[in-house]
């Protein structure tokens, strides 16, 4: 499948084959043209004059005698991409599901989605379920991500302290800290390659549930009607309670809060970035997302933020495990011994002992006790 904005805007596109098909598609729906089994067809699309493309498809020349007939037989196929019966139209039909690259995860995920769906009956159970089978299938790899960032907090306070007195020598700072992390046994990459590991089983899933059609006015529960459909609600009517229908940039519903409240709070269980523009930045994120994703599928939403509260329990109960300060608790920082206490550079030399014993004695300011009265 090719896009319009790829086509060439000025050429036309021909093949020659046996078999085949052509369609246009769009998100949810296709058209297709399917010649006759076993029959050479040219096949070709060209710019329209007026929007997007006009394609044909046409078959091979038949010479017929005087009087005679012959019948041509060509399909038409207008309707849903349901994945149940495109493999039942024609040879390589279910192509037109297009999950790009991710084909090799994305489609094994629907079928599991799918299967969760018969057993269930519902569509965002399914989801919820299927997010769940994820999580504990990368649970080894969330594990060692959530350990890294928990040793990267507990390891925090002597961060900052190693900032702060070598701040403006970055080369000597970097050298104290790699010096930390060797003798600490901590790498701060480990908590990268779980995370480049489940981007593509994120993305994969995430298109998944964009692109199927079996979510298109599939309930939920409550008020939502529609898992491809966004939120309906929105926090500027009160979630209804107001007579009044803001425009659809304001339509930020209950599901894209939760989704944002949830990456607010995981955002406080990670290790807070150092430098104080970023932690803004970061801080920022949250609502940043919340009002993006308040357009995007319901499904998509609730996925999002469910796989986020799985994440927050999974590095909750790992941070707990390993004594790490959570809220107004105190780290158990037992096992962390406290950095070397480093000479100071303006300190005077030891004196040789008697020497300064008669100058300073009794001089010092501050500390002369009072003389005791005897009775």
């Amino acid at each position: 499948p090719e896009d319009y904005e790829t086509l060439p805007k000025e050429e036309s596109e021909r093949i020659e084959q046996s078999d085949g098909w052509l369609s246009m598609m769009q998100h949810y729906f296709i058209i297709a043209m399917l010649p006759e089994p076993g029959q050479r067809v040219a096949y070709s699309a060209r710019p329209s004059q007026v929007r997007g493309y006009l394609a044909q498809a046409t078959g091979s020349p038949v010479t017929l005698a005087p009087g005679a007939t012959h019948d041509f037989d060509t399909r038409l196929y207008v309707g849903p991409k349901l994945q149940s019966r495109l493999s039942d139209i024609a040879p390589g039909f279910d192509l037109v599901i297009d999950y790009g690259i991710l084909t090799p995860l994305s489609a094994p995920l629907f079928w599991v989605l799918n299967q969760i769906h018969r057993f269930v009956g519902n569509w965002g159970v399914a989801i919820i379920l299927l997010t769940l089978g994820v999580k504990l299938a990368m649970y080894k790899l969330s594990e060692a991500q959530f350990r890294s960032f928990a040793k990267m907090r507990l390891f925090a306070p002597r961060i900052q302290d190693l900032r702060e007195r070598y701040g403006d020598d970055r080369q000597r700072l970097n050298q104290e800290m790699m010096t930390l992390y060797k003798k600490e046994k901590v790498n701060p990459a480990a908590g990268c390659l779980p995370i480049l590991v489940q981007i593509p089983v994120f993305f994969a899933l995430y298109k998944v549930l964009f692109v199927t059609i079996e979510m298109r006015h599939a309930p939920f529960y409550g008020w939502i009607v529609d898992l491809s459909a966004p939120d309906p609600t929105t926090i500027f009517n009160l979630f209804g309670l107001i007579p009044w229908d803001p425009p659809q940039m304001l339509m930020i519903g209950v599901w894209p809060i939760i989704m944002g409240v949830s990456m607010f709070l995981q955002q406080k269980l990670n290790p807070q970035p150092a430098d104080p523009l970023q932690a803004k930045i970061f801080m920022f994120l949250p609502i940043v997302f919340t009002v993006m994703l308040a357009s995007f599928p319901a499904g998509l939403v609730i996925y999002w933020a469910w796989n986020n509260t799985l994440s927050m329990a999974q590095q909750y109960v790992i941070m707990r495990r390993m004594g790490v300060k959570i809220g107004g608790g105190k780290d158990k920082t037992a096992t962390v011994p406290a950095a070397p206490a480093q000479p100071k550079a303006d300190a005077e030399p030891a004196q040789p002992e008697g020497k300064t014993a008669g100058k300073t004695a009794g001089k010092a300011p501050g500390k002369t006790k009072p003389a005791k009265k005897k009775s």
